[in-house]
């Protein structure tokens, strides 16, 4: 699965109960009645084996399926009954061994008595009916609103493959799948396999498909609908894509098809393990929860990221890129080789991230690949890791409701970095033959850490228990600085000097690189560059003494670990004043960090660093590193929203980071990669009249921009922003853009910009709805009100309804899903900068009891996100205070 949709997955995981105790977190919460636990699934692997399963399913595009599921398995002993997944289905007949047996069903899974079964091969046969989900889980239907075709697609993890067909619902009971589908005439429809036959039946048809290798269920999946196909048989693997009819204009085949193959081929040789799965077919769907899913050869992604009406950007096509790679390292790394149980999903993630940024770097044109994964993902990893919300990598996992407690920025970045690390220690080609060792040895089978670890572990000849300990069973991040000491213009004495924060005093083994810079005719001049293992409190570094006394020190160069660096005030000082000195995209990118590091930590004034970013940022000559110092922008902007900023500061802020923005998109002219980046900073910071007034210059055609055409997507975003500011025709706006635009990406622009108005009775409307678990409207568009319905500008109209948010979060928590509230608790948890707002979240995480462990890290972690605001807004030390 894609890490790419964190932001709306809600980077919130679990803490392991040790690091939680020292928290003072309370025990996480007895699993839900219908979860499957870790015990109980044990105890059914133990019993069960050689699963084969026969799906029989006719599809009509109305609101209902009907499917028969039969599990052939072997049964140890006859001790006691056994358990058979089945989520909210209307059953018609249970057959059992040939028998039919009035079904025990409590709409979570049928219990089938211990008398009714045998020892040896035993057979079951449910035939039911069911619902299609709206939610993103099971068997999904959406009806496309342009053309009235209706498409339906499967996604099972963690645990939902029970909300299509009867199974034994766990990832270490692998089995075959045979599946057999009548479906209208003029669908597709897609599965793990090829079909071997599709039957002519009038007004339907009938597709037939051999039975699979072994899969674990989550892996398995089955998409129907009248999509649009591609093809290219130019590799040694076919590809497919498919995507809705009415999007198929907006879709690049020969891009997908570029990334596939040169992927295909970088896997095939780095891992030494052919692909395994004949072909390779990608759909993109509507209304998909996250980014990206790892089906077996028939993999989904989510329409909403990967459409575009205008040529894509460089950064847009390296985004596909990296999302293509990471599901299909998934394919070795989770599809052949599976975990035992859901405590080992994080490192099916980590490593498909950490495999997608190595082949996006070596096998495509975005050798800078590792660059961006810094910038975004492992940033998003430091911040959570120095947040109450941090948890070790490895953690428990009670039940299969608790399977995406941990699916947060630790679980792909941090995780994929600390893969990065061991890859540094160990030597790549020593890595490369235990990854390879580990994929022979567990094909088609599940494995546990300690196998993976001991395949490494063999290949470097290596007892990796202490290293396990230090990286995967402890939480948190370290910090390193570097101690030096110059004499007569030369080092005299250099040390790394590692340190941990008292809650979380684990010292760790890395192996980092330590570069000297020199100022040298305006430009920092890289001096010398030196490899170090390091462990304890403090290493020494004797290869430095000697070396020209430096004026910067960073030390951890290239970013070979995984360490928050505190820079010493010389390179503080130098990194402040001498950026665009630095020729290196990657080095600038870290000093950058370092800045914003500062803000974070309340040390450095967030005006400080605005005035920095209005000075630099229209300098920087790389793309890449120009987005994301525009995001930190753009997260000082949100600050200045947040904090109750005097009026006279704000608007005066304000008003220099919109003319910096629009400088930036009338100076980049011509060059796309640039303009783009300039015109979404500005349409995020536009609020002012005179930016108002711009952007409908821009709408009407007034104003033309060189290199971003006025395609829909930019129409919806300008509309959006001024929806956002407050335009008295924001509404008029709305209702014409729908009336020209009725897509699915039409209806959900036009809610994102309805909701996001500053107006009281429109977030009360909303607010309702979304509180209204009943609901009949689509989670897609739920979860889209969530995230636009309480903007950074918009705290006042926030905290009207904040009270009573808080005071339905037990029993919303307890009412609804997990899918559900992982995007409540990541948008709707009430926040205020204020130290009223910080006690609130205090009490809030204190009072109540039995809350589900994912919404109270989101309860806790946004209460650390509160102090921070707080402690920034101080470091501002405005007039009045």
């Amino acid at each position: 699965m894609s890490a790419s949709s964190l932001s709306r997955f809600s980077a919130v995981g679990a803490l392991l109960l040790a690091s939680a105790a020292c928290a003072g977190a309370p025990p996480a919460p007895p699993a839900r009645a219908d979860a499957l636990t870790q015990a109980d699934a044990t105890a059914r692997s133990q019993r069960i084996a050689n699963v084969a399963y026969v799906l029989d399913f006719t599809l009509s595009g109305k609101e209902n399926f009907d499917g028969s599921s039969t599990l052939q398995f072997d049964l140890a002993d006859t001790r006691a009954p056994i358990r058979v997944d089945l989520d909210k289905a209307t059953i018609a007949s249970l057959t059992v061994n040939g028998v039919a047996r009035a079904p025990q069903y409590n709409q979570a899974y049928l219990t089938i008595a211990a008398r009714d079964l045998k020892a040896g091969r035993n057979s079951i046969t449910v035939a039911y009916q069911r619902a299609h989900s709206t939610n993103g889980e099971g068997l999904h239907r959406m009806l496309d609103p342009v053309d009235g075709k209706v498409y339906t697609y499967s996604h099972f993890e963690p645990a939902a493959a029970s909300q299509m067909f009867a199974l034994f619902d766990q990832p270490d009971l692998k089995a075959t799948y045979q599946l057999t589908v009548t479906a209208p005439a003029d669908w597709q429809v897609v599965s793990t396999k090829r079909e071997s036959a599709i039957e002519e039946r009038g007004a339907t048809r009938r597709w037939t498909f051999p039975a699979t290798r072994q899969l674990s269920a989550y892996n398995f999946s089955m998409h129907a609908g009248p999509y649009k196909g591609w093809e290219d048989n130019s590799g040694p693997y076919p590809m497919r894509l498919f995507a809705r009819q009415s999007v198929a204009a907006q879709v690049s085949p020969a891009d997908w098809f570029k990334y596939t193959k040169q992927g295909l081929a970088y896997f095939d040789n780095y891992f030494g393990v052919p692909y395994q799965f004949e072909k390779y077919d990608q759909l993109m769907v509507p209304d998909f929860l996250y980014g990206a899913m790892e089906n077996a050869a028939a993999v989904t992604f989510a329409e909403n990221g990967f459409l575009y009406k205008a040529a894509m950007t460089e950064a847009q096509r390296e985004s596909l890129a990296e999302v293509i790679l990471h599901e299909m390292a998934h394919q070795w790394f989770g599809d052949l080789v599976t975990m035992t149980w859901w405590n080992g999903l994080w490192l099916n993630e980590s490593f498909a991230s950490f495999m997608a940024t190595m082949a996006t770097a070596e096998s495509t044109e975005f050798t800078g690949a590792w660059q961006t994964f810094y910038a975004e993902g492992k940033q998003q990893a430091y911040v959570q890791d120095q947040s109450p919300a941090t948890h070790p990598i490895e953690v428990p996992v009670a039940s299969s409701a608790n399977a995406f407690d941990n699916i947060d920025a630790i679980t792909y970045s941090k995780g994929a970095s600390t893969l990065k690390q061991l890859r540094h220690l160990l030597g790549e080609e020593v890595f490369r033959k235990g990854v390879h060792n580990y994929l022979v040895k567990y094909q088609y089978k599940n494995a546990q850490l300690d196998d993976f670890i001991g395949s490494l572990g063999d290949a470097a000849g290596r007892d990796l228990t202490p290293w396990t300990r230090q990286w995967l069973y402890k939480a948190g991040v370290n910090t390193l600085a570097a101690d030096y000491r110059c004499q007569a213009g030369k080092v005299a004495s250099f040390t790394l000097r590692q340190s941990a924060p008292p809650a979380l005093p684990t010292l760790r083994e890395q192996r980092v690189q330590v570069a000297t810079f020199v100022l040298d005719g305006g430009t920092l001049a890289r001096g010398k560059t030196v490899a170090v293992t390091y462990k304890g409190a403090a290493t020494g570094v004797p290869e430095l003494v000697g070396s020209a006394c430096p004026d910067l020190v960073y030390p951890n160069y290239q970013d070979w670990g995984y360490v928050k660096v505190k820079l010493d005030q010389r390179s503080f000082a130098s990194a402040s004043a001498h950026l665009g000195a630095i020729d290196e995209p990657l080095l600038r990118a870290m000093m950058w960090q370092s800045l914003w590091d500062g803000v974070r930590d309340g040390e450095l004034p967030l005006d400080r660093f605005i005035q920095t970013a209005l000075a630099n940022a229209p300098l920087e000559t790389d793309y890449k590193l120009l987005g994301d110092v525009l995001t930190k922008v753009a997260k000082a902007k949100h600050y200045i929203d947040a904090m109750h900023a005097p009026p006279r500061y704000a608007q005066k802020t304000t008003a220099a980071l919109e003319a910096m923005m629009w400088r930036g998109v009338e100076a980049s002219k011509g060059n796309a990669n640039f303009t783009h980046q300039w015109m979404d900073a500005y349409l995020d910071a536009a609020t002012t009249v005179q930016a108002q007034e711009r952007l409908l210059s821009i709408l009407h055609g007034e104003t033309v921009l060189g290199g971003v055409p006025l395609d829909q997507d930019l129409r919806w975003k300008i509309i959006e922003a001024l929806s956002r500011a407050g335009h008295a025709g924001g509404a008029a706006l709305i209702a014409a853009e729908q009336a020209r635009d009725n897509s699915d990406a039409g209806q959900a622009a036009a809610l994102r910009a309805t909701v996001i108005r500053p107006d009281p009775a429109v977030k009360q409307q909303w607010l309702a709805t979304i509180m209204d678990l009943k609901t009949t409207l689509p989670f897609a568009r739920v979860r889209t009100a969530m995230e636009n319905l309480y903007p950074p500008g918009q705290r006042a109209l926030s905290e009207m309804s904040a009270a009573e948010r808080l005071r339905q979060l037990a029993a919303l928590d307890k009412a609804a899903g997990p899918v559900y509230m992982r995007a409540w608790a990541a948008t709707m948890i009430p926040k205020d900068c204020t130290p009223a707002s910080v006690a609130r979240l205090a009490r809030a995480g204190k009072e109540f009891k039995g809350l589900s462990e994912g919404t109270m890290r989101a309860l806790r972690e946004q209460h650390e996100n509160e102090r921070r605001c707080l402690a920034v807004r101080k470091a501002m030390k405005f007039p009045q205070e």
